[in-house]
């Protein structure tokens, strides 16, 4: 129950929410498609689908030539303006806070979704590559200007001549291409923490580790643990302490991270599942109905139901 992943997104509920022309796509593994002014109805129908928490299985790239989004990663929020790249893994809950629809004609968002088994078969850990050399958790989102923006633009076009085209080969020509620019978004982020990031000293690059590792553990069992002895026990620490390393990491307690996950799962299992909130309650290790309503107020300001019918 546990390492069971609760109502993911992949690419087929995607194409069928949202009306992507068939040539930006492979199959279910792959998609490309741009959001802007010349189809209003097709822009709103990609951005609604992502108002609400949800789980994609797989990796999403979006770059925001204009405009402005604001996006929650898990429980971060991100603000993504003109010339932004954003990169997603699979396990995160995303959301889109908000953004001007009065302007969406003036925006212009291109996105990629790749399958976890598009990713798998090119041989290449892009999971791993990331998460270990840009810090992706904490900096998902970087602006891009000269040479790197006239390069990211390079590969998104490309890309798209490649998908439009009537070539045998688009697979094996789009997996290549993805594992190049994958190869320079690394060095991108790179360069661009490099640049900004301010000097870290053993104490707190250990304090951040084991934050990481914190919230690496409440993504993979917050349906089924809430408890601090639980984590603690896995990060070989005290739960006194553990709360004390979480809350100098990043201000919130460690018990706030933990129902925040679990709001996120129950937000998007009643938003894109047909389960009871009786099965809900289930999944999440809530006693009964009674305790999970009030848990589920207490955090939202409304009931599951409401929330479900709104």
């Amino acid at each position: 129950m546990e390492s069971e992943s609760l109502q993911t997104i992949d690419i087929p509920r995607i194409l069928a929410l949202a009306p992507i022309v068939d040539e930006y796509a492979l199959g279910d593994d792959f998609v490309m498609g741009i959001v802007n002014g010349k189809d209003v109805e097709k822009s709103q129908a990609v951005l609604s689908m992502l108002q609400y928490p949800v789980r994609f299985d797989g990796y999403m790239i979006f770059f925001v030539r204009s405009g402005h989004f604001t996006v929650d990663l898990n429980l971060s929020t991100y603000e993504i303006r003109e010339n932004s790249l954003l990169v997603n893994v699979p396990g995160n809950i995303i959301k889109l806070s908000s953004y001007n629809e009065e302007r969406i004609g003036d925006a212009e968002l291109i996105f990629i979704f790749a399958s976890r088994n598009f990713m798998t078969r090119i041989h290449f850990d892009f999971n791993n590559v990331f998460q270990e050399s840009i810090r992706l958790w904490n900096n998902p989102c970087i602006a891009l200007e000269g040479e790197d923006l006239s390069l990211a633009e390079s590969y998104f076009h490309l890309g798209r001549d490649i998908l439009q085209s009537s070539r045998q080969n688009k697979r094996e020509m789009i997996s290549a291409l993805l594992t190049s620019f994958t190869y320079a978004a690394v060095d991108m982020w790179n360069r661009h923490l490099a640049q900004a990031s301010e000097p870290v000293t053993r104490s707190s690059a250990r304090i951040n580790q084991i934050f990481h590792r914190f919230l690496a553990l409440v993504t993979e069992h917050h349906c089924a643990q809430r408890g601090m002895s639980f984590y603690a026990e896995k990060l070989c620490l005290t739960p006194k302490y553990l709360s004390k390393l979480v809350k100098q990491a990043s201000g919130r307690s460690a018990p706030d991270w933990i129902d925040s996950f679990v709001i996120l799962e129950a937000k998007n299992m009643l938003k894109y599942s047909d389960k009871s909130i009786k099965e809900i309650v289930y999944y999440l290790h809530f006693p009964n109905q009674s305790v999970f309503y009030k848990f589920f107020k207490a955090h939202t300001g409304m009931t599951p139901t409401e929330y479900r019918k709104g």
